[in-house]
């Protein structure tokens, strides 16, 4: 199999708490103008007109009068008070946390790689790959061109070549490359499976979630930042409040990668 690389590491801040502070020092003053959250991602929009999104866990943590108890209503706030909720436990929160930060950071003046995030990942035909979280056009691509590749989603059995969420843990020390899903920055499981694949030639952390904040990911083991940069703010707005997902983001983002 490819080489394994030796190499420790220990989670000390969080990767959310990073996050956060991070974006806190950039977010300024400026306001939140549009929140919506939608079936399947959620999307706020500043007032300089930039949007970011973040995938909406709308079936898990806690529902009914608690969620926004404070904060109703979520437009015409400070983008700091949004960002706060990266301290809560709802997962719904945290989405709106994860997309107010990806308005701020996620910017298309910022110099990206362009293009899907294979074209940026150097695989090895002995690679094993474990992909937490299943992006599907991608397995095909990828399966033929490693020895095995794994895949672990929110399940709670195996379901064809899907495996289990909970089982990633046992298989990233076997793996010279992980693809982890940045919705797991939302449902607070990051810092495990970074744990887990801290060995591993290539982490990438992708997804329409994904913060592209390399200050954030400092003396942390991850290789790649593999997110989006929305190019029409007005028209992410209605596919997100019409249910829409990432099949649809295609006219209004750009897929942009940053090697760390």
């Amino acid at each position: 199999m490819g080489e394994v690389r030796e190499r420790h590491f220990t989670m000390s801040v969080s990767l959310r708490q990073r996050i956060k502070k991070h974006s806190m020092a950039q977010a300024g003053h400026l306001a939140v103008k549009d929140v919506r959250i939608g079936l399947t991602y959620t999307a706020v929009m500043l007032e300089d007109g930039s949007v970011g999104v973040a995938y909406s866990f709308l079936k898990r943590g806690v529902r009914g009068c608690k969620v926004f108890r404070q904060l109703s209503p979520l437009a015409g706030r400070r983008a700091t008070e949004l960002l706060a909720l990266f301290d809560s436990k709802d997962t719904l929160e945290s989405a709106v946390a994860l997309a107010t930060s990806n308005a701020i950071t996620n910017r298309p003046e910022k110099g990206y790689l362009v293009g899907d995030v294979l074209s940026y990942i150097q695989f090895d035909p002995s690679d094993r790959v474990a992909m937490v979280g299943h992006f599907a056009p991608l397995v095909p691509l990828i399966k033929e061109r490693v020895s095995e590749l794994r895949i672990f989603e929110e399940t709670s059995r195996a379901s064809g070549e899907l495996l289990p969420a909970s089982q990633a843990g046992s298989w990233l020390p076997k793996c010279q490359v992980a693809l982890i899903t940045a919705t797991s920055i939302i449902n607070n499981t990051t810092d495990a499976l970074l744990e887990a694949a801290a060995h591993c030639r290539e982490i990438a952390i992708l997804g329409a979630s994904t913060p592209m904040l390399p200050e954030a990911f400092d003396d942390m083991p991850v290789t790649l930042l593999s997110g989006v940069v929305v190019t029409h703010p007005g028209d992410m707005l209605r596919i997100v409040s019409e249910g829409g997902g990432t099949r649809l983001f295609r006219g209004c983002t750009q897929k942009v990668n940053l090697r760390l």
